[in-house]
Parts: structure tokens; sequence; C-alpha cells
């Protein structure tokens, strides 16, 4: 399975060349010093999880730019600070629920009113089911939406990226391949590499 999508992974480009991919700090880094080496150069930095272009603070020294972004190469749970402890007052927790309107029919109104524990745990219960059952195809979905959103903007007017584009979300890789094989080395490589997750065309088997 790809992890891009689990752990902060960003790459630079610099016209049709990848500087550097992987931890935010090491591509903020590379990117740093790029420009060093000939100010002026046009960087372009994405977010490998969503495909899409990410803005960062390149001022400094390699070393400087690498250390402000080093906290994002943590994982989500290191972010997190254990908050406080909220003295509890009478009644039932509130368990860290959000309040939004849900519309539904009278006869789904009915049945969730019957259900153990009342409307709002079995939807959570529903919710959490779905996510579960859905978990293979969000992946899929979220692999090509990030492959597709990297190629407009790297690829979008050369030959072959909208047959490319096609064949991404009908799950083609052999077409895949085929019309992206004209591209410059560097992004017809990132694309394919996006686009792995995309092409498990086959969902896994449950254990």
């Amino acid at each position: 399975m790809n992890d891009i999508a689990f752990s902060p992974s960003y790459t630079a480009f610099s016209g049709d060349q990848c500087l550097a991919t992987g931890a935010p700090s090491h591509v903020a880094g590379a990117a740093r010093a790029a420009l060093d080496a000939q100010p002026g150069r046009s960087l372009l930095v994405f977010d490998d999880a969503t495909g899409r272009q990410v803005d960062l603070d390149l001022r400094g020294s390699p070393d400087e730019v690498a250390a402000r972004l080093r906290v994002a190469d943590a994982s989500p749970e290191a972010e997190v600070a254990p908050a406080a402890p909220v003295p509890r007052g009478p009644g039932r927790p509130r368990l860290g629920v959000v309040a939004r309107e849900v519309t539904l029919l009278p006869r789904h109104w009915e049945w969730l009113s019957a259900q153990p524990g009342g409307a709002s745990v079995t939807l959570r219960k529903l919710v959490d089911a779905a996510k579960r059952e859905n978990a293979w195809h969000d992946r899929v979905r979220s692999a090509q939406a990030a492959c597709d959103a990297f190629m407009q903007t790297m690829a979008g007017n050369r030959p072959g990226y909208e047959e490319a584009s096609r064949a991404l979300y009908s799950g083609d890789a052999a077409a895949f391949r085929e019309h992206i094989s004209g591209w410059p080395v560097d992004i017809r490589a990132h694309a394919a590499r996006l686009a792995l997750t995309a092409f498990e065309i086959e969902e896994p088997a449950l254990a």
C-alpha cells in the first residue's frame, strides 16, 4: 500500500527537474540551497498527499529553513499536546461531539429513535462502519485526485495529459504509462509514483 497519505511528504520542482522528495524540512532545505545556487530560479513545492502546491518560508540558510519545518515532519499525534483536564459538570460527558443539522425523512427518524442508544449513537456507528467499508475506495480516490492535481500543474498543457487523466480515473495503468511516456523524466516519474495507489484496481480481500 502506498503510504504517501500517512506521513508528511513534499516534492520540490525547478522547471522539469525534481530537486527533492521527502520530509518537509528536507525538501525545504534543498529548495533553499537551490535558490542560493541560482537566485531567481522558479520553484514549485507539492504536498504529495494532495498533489497541490504549498508555500514554504524559504528565508534564511538551508539549515534555518529546515529547522522551522522539522515540527511538520512529526506524526500528527506527536504535534498535538495533551489537553488540560476540564472539570466535568453534572450530566452526560460531551465526548467531543459537534452538533450539526441532519435532514432525514420521518421514517428514518423513527427507525433511528428505535435503535439502542438513540439517533446520535446509531448515526455515529453507521458513519464508522461506512468509513471502514469504504477505506480502500477512499484511498484510491485520494490517490487519483493527488496525481491529477500534480499533472494539471506540471503537465496540463503537455500532449497526452487529458488521455492520461482519463486512464488514471479508469484504472488503466498501461494506458496511463503510454500517455505520459513523452513527458520529462522527473515529471513522469513523480506522476507515476503518485498514481501507484490509484492502480490498486483489485480490492484487497478481507482478512
